[in-house]
């Protein structure tokens, strides 16, 4: 984010104090609805791993991170599109706090029993059993990195870069955020087949 000069009056300071501060109460609504909701807050394997490499597996979405956590980097690339679109003249924490509120939404529908019992049937993710907190947390943190790299890289960076993590992410584990919503919305058996054959 570009520093800005601030007026005698600090009237900069004190939005940019505000965005923050809801910016942070969006991130803590999310863990405490999360604990409301029965999530567990850390993996019930009794450890936590800074990258779980296993994809079709109970501990799946109870670390720090996993295969899916570029896809939340993408987010990050894709809600600052948003912001940028419908909040064109706000500041950027502003359109951060957006980018919140979508990421977290999904993340509270993502962990409902509807939600995750669709993943179980439609897609690849059969011992899917829900995020832990800390996976939730996390993967927030992941798309604001990815809405600040998207803030200040070129567009085109930022585009090669979320095709890469696509492509290579869909070739590891025969699943990415294109192939995830795919098969969540329409699935498609035949992919299906061919990403349980892993």
């Amino acid at each position: 984010m570009t520093a800005v000069a601030l007026d005698p009056n600090g009237r900069d300071n004190q939005s940019a104090r505000f965005w923050l501060i809801a910016v942070a109460a969006v991130f803590i609504a999310q863990i405490v609805t999360l604990y409301m909701m029965g999530r567990v807050p850390l993996c019930e394997c009794g450890f936590t791993m800074l990258f779980d490499s296993a994809v079709n597996s109970a501990e799946n979405s109870q670390h720090l991170s996993d295969w899916y956590s570029p896809s939340h980097i993408i987010h990050g690339f894709l809600f600052y599109l948003l912001g940028f679109v419908i909040l064109r003249k706000q500041p950027l924490l502003a359109k951060l706090l957006l980018a919140m509120v979508v990421e977290v939404g999904w993340e509270l529908i993502e962990n409902s029993p509807l939600i995750i019992e669709r993943y179980r049937t439609a897609t690849m993710a059969v011992t899917y059993q829900g995020d832990s907190i800390l996976n939730s947390g996390m993967d927030t943190v992941f798309m604001v990195a990815g809405f600040l790299f998207a803030a200040r890289a070129p567009v085109w960076a930022t585009v090669v870069i979320a095709l890469l993590l696509e492509v290579f992410v869909g070739w590891i584990i025969r699943d990415n955020l294109t192939l995830n919503v795919v098969m969540l919305l329409w699935p498609i058996e035949a992919v299906k087949a061919w990403q349980s054959a892993l």
